[in-house]
């Protein structure tokens, strides 16, 4: 923890040393930088403390395509233990700290829940003390605005470093050289400090930038070739201008391709020219690194960790050995298309030195399971350069080249050993872990919900659940107090509230704060079904409308997602949503019992008021397509039902908070798999009650895509399929009737509000297993092997 005490007067110098104002006289967006600048002097001599005790020790090093870390003033007020303090000091001087925080822009440095889980990863290790550094890229636009148009998703870029970062530190001098096929560039890094709780270890996150060997090129502009004369800083820049660009053009896919090596090679660059400048061995590497790999996204770490090892001397077989026990591969997926592929002609293009380095291994591999007596299919079908379909395996090359290959729940790293990496599995079972993933209770609990964060003090007698999650089981004691239980539900209505002001403002729609709030907010994509939740809505709709099935439990359905650009299907789910909320808006007799909003550019702050108000969890993936999931963490700690299939770490959360606590329905792993190869949906189509309906919808003009097409082949994918897919792949028709009775079972239990939320409070009191804490605890000492602080 500094020392210094964090007072007035640093604000005030700090105002006049940027703006040469009075602190007063600022902006809320001029009084956030000078309160985040003057953290950063507060912070500074422990952050190159923290550095000073790692330097001669074992570090862990993060490579991710995604942190997605959200605001960062409040929660590094809150793990400093100084937002009292900085609030009062704010206060004094006429200014409030929600209003400086709420000027703070979200870096849109991440999608989803791979990028969330990186951000709790860092924020876990560096409150536990361990040294863990994050690599990734400061992508200058992220992933994108999203504004809700006519019904439509609509993306802008999102400038969230307009005015600068004052959290970031340029470090022009530790640059790195990256060289493609047919450009070079620099990387140059930004340091981010990661405060723990406590701010005894300040750990670092460093992204890249792409930049140009020549910003301007004078004879160009002087002979008129004004866009030549910046050429080569736009190609530059383009590397990191924005996160996964649309991948659907071979220039789309070469942009992608260069921004996985350029962040990559950057980060192992680093390694490699500190360790050398300490002057140590470079046999000893792996002694003094390790490096995970958050998804197939930088595989290419074991080609070029190989390459670099070569040019300071060594030979192929020992610098492949030496890769191979510094790095390690975190599988985030059982989605086919997620498992990277590459062109090998594209590849070789862009990375012709990586690609020769990749047949040595492959030359090794296939020399390695001749040995161990595979046969000639065996060993194809466990190639890393698949010759018959012209593509790299990354995925392949990623588990081969690294020591440890986990999954991120107990259901998924199953699947990944009995299934969908079976191959390897048999070949090399000591290299499969589990490590189910969590999220940090700083963050997602003390900072999003400090309500309910006082109250679980108040109850326990104790703060020690801020660093010890477990503590909470202590909360059991209390589920059959009536008047503790009365005390949640007031918070859970008090945060409800908040919720709506929010969305009142941004949406400009007026929520019931007696109704259901049942939430569904991730990152859109087919397997996770938010399809199903609107057919059910549109069902719910028909059955008020029509057969006057009045409901005493008014249901509000909240959807919070992006779609990837380049992703029609899923655009097209965003749209269909919009129209049947559009429906119901202009329904006098249905908007009495059924509400929808689609809330505009979801984003960590937004969520950060969704999951505390949330009275049930959507977690309806199909079964055996979930890895994880990160959201059903974080609505259950905040004392959410789950509605949901038994899959991904929703397994895990029935196994902690019970099946009674929650409402769990739909096809198991085994019926999935027994089902696929006879599934005919239009049997669903046909015999469920109501489900033609609400297909049909689709097609029968009761909705418009305003011509786009979208909702025609939204309609043939669930009963027609196409050559590349089978119909209704994702069996949103074969698990409808069992949704629908699942929620038939919520409003149920919603009449008795006692026990409604004695369900919910056993929630929050179960979720002590889901810290980030406990994960990364596992990964430092049954991966890494490094020490705390």
């Amino acid at each position: 923890m500094p020392d210094k005490r964090f007072d007035a007067a640093s604000l005030i110098e700090t105002a006049y040393q940027n703006y040469g104002k009075e602190f007063k006289q600022l902006t809320d967006k001029e009084k956030y930088h000078v309160v985040s600048k003057a953290v950063m002097q507060h912070i500074i001599p422990q952050w190159l403390e923290t550095e000073t005790f790692f330097q001669e020790k074992k570090k862990a090093y993060y490579l991710s395509a995604e942190f997605l870390m959200g605001r960062a003033l409040g929660n590094n007020l809150i793990n400093l233990r100084i937002e009292d303090d900085v609030r009062q000091i704010l206060q004094d001087m006429g200014a409030s700290l929600a209003r400086v925080e709420s000027a703070e822009a979200d870096a849109g440095l991440g999608n989803g829940g791979l990028g969330r889980l990186a951000a709790c990863f860092l924020d876990s290790a560096a409150t536990l003390g361990y040294p863990l550094i994050g690599y990734g890229i400061r992508y200058e636009y992220g992933i994108f605005r999203q504004q809700i148009i006519n019904g439509e998703q609509v993306e802008e870029g999102d400038d969230w470093n307009a005015m600068t970062d004052p959290w970031a530190l340029r470090r022009e001098s530790e640059r790195s050289l990256i060289q493609f096929g047919d450009q070079t560039v620099y990387a140059v890094p930004y340091d981010t400090p990661v405060i723990g709780y406590g701010g005894k270890t300040i750990n670092t996150l460093r992204l890249f930038v792409a930049e140009p060997l020549k910003n301007f090129n004078f004879d160009d502009f002087n002979n008129g070739r004004y866009q030549e004369a910046v050429k080569e800083k736009n190609e530059a820049k383009n590397i990191t201008r924005v996160l996964y660009p649309n991948d659907s053009t071979r220039e789309g896919k070469i942009l992608r391709l260069k921004q996985q090596y350029f962040f990559t090679s950057a980060a192992l660059q680093d390694l490699v020219k500190k360790y050398k400048a300490a002057g140590r061995d470079f046999e000893d590497f792996f002694k003094y690194h390790a490096v995970q790999l958050n998804d197939t996204h930088p595989s290419v770490a074991v080609p070029e960790l190989i390459r670099l090892l070569m040019k300071e001397g060594l030979d192929f077989s020992k610098a492949f050995d030496i890769t191979q026990q510094t790095l390690a591969y975190t599988n985030h997926t059982i989605l086919q298309e997620a498992l990277e592929k590459w062109d090998i002609a594209l590849f070789q293009e862009i990375l012709p030195e990586v690609y020769a380095i990749i047949e040595k291994i492959q030359n090794k591999l296939t020399l390695e399971l001749t040995q161990k007596r595979l046969t000639v299919d065996e060993i194809e079908n466990l190639a890393i350069i698949d010759k018959k379909q012209k593509v790299l395996r990354m995925a392949y090359l990623a588990i081969y080249g690294t020591h440890s290959t986990n999954g991120v729940a107990q259901l998924h790293t199953d699947i990944l050993k009995e299934t969908e990496l079976n191959n390897w599995y048999r070949v090399y079972p000591e290299r499969f872990n589990n490590k189910t993933n969590g999220i940090t209770q700083r963050r997602w609990f003390l900072k999003a919900n400090p309500e309910m964060a006082a109250f679980v003090t108040e109850l326990l007698g104790s703060d020690a659940w801020i660093t010890d999650l477990t503590q909470l089981e202590g909360l059991t004691a209390f589920a059959g107090d009536d008047e503790v239980i009365a005390r949640f539900m007031a918070i859970k209505q008090e945060k409800k509230r908040q919720l709506a002001d929010f969305v009142k403002f941004n949406e400009g729609t007026t929520l019931d704060l007696d109704s259901i709030f049942d939430i569904q907010i991730k990152r859109l994509h087919e397997y996770k079904r938010q399809l199903m939740n609107a057919f059910h809505i549109l069902d719910l709709y028909y059955r008020i409308k029509e057969k006057g099935e009045t409901t005493s439990c008014k249901r509000t359905f909240i959807f919070g997602a992006k779609a990837a650009p380049g992703y029609f299907r899923a655009k097209g789910i965003i749209k269909f949503i919009n129209e049947i909320k559009h429906l119901i808006d202009n329904d006098e007799t249905v908007k009495k019992y059924l509400e929808v909003v689609f809330v505009e550019n979801y984003n960590v702050s937004y969520a950060e008021l969704l999951f505390p108000a949330a009275d049930i969890s959507e977690q309806i993936s199909t079964t055996g397509k979930e890895a994880s999931g990160t959201g059903n963490m974080k609505f259950m700690l905040n004392g959410a039902a789950t509605i949901g299939t038994l899959d991904g770490a929703n397994v895990e959360i029935v196994e902690e908070a019970g099946a009674e606590n929650n409402f769990i329905f739909g096809l198991e792993i085994d019926q999935v798999e027994a089902l696929r190869k006879t599934y005919k949906p239009k049997d669903y189509y046909n015999k469920v009650p109501g489900l033609k309906r609400v297909v049909d919808s689709l097609i029968d003009g009761t909705f418009s895509d305003d011509g786009t097409g979208a909702f025609q082949d939204l309609y043939e994918s669930l009963l027609e399929g196409h050559t590349w897919e089978k119909p209704d792949s994702y069996f949103v028709l074969a698990d409808f009737d069992a949704y629908r009775k699942a929620h038939n079972h919520v409003c149920d239990v919603w009449q008795e509000p006692m026990r409604f939320a004695r369900m919910c409070f056993l929630n929050m009191a179960h979720a002590g297993k889901f810290s980030s804490d406990r994960t990364i605890h596992e990964y430092a000492q049954e991966i890494w092997n490094v020490e705390q602080m």
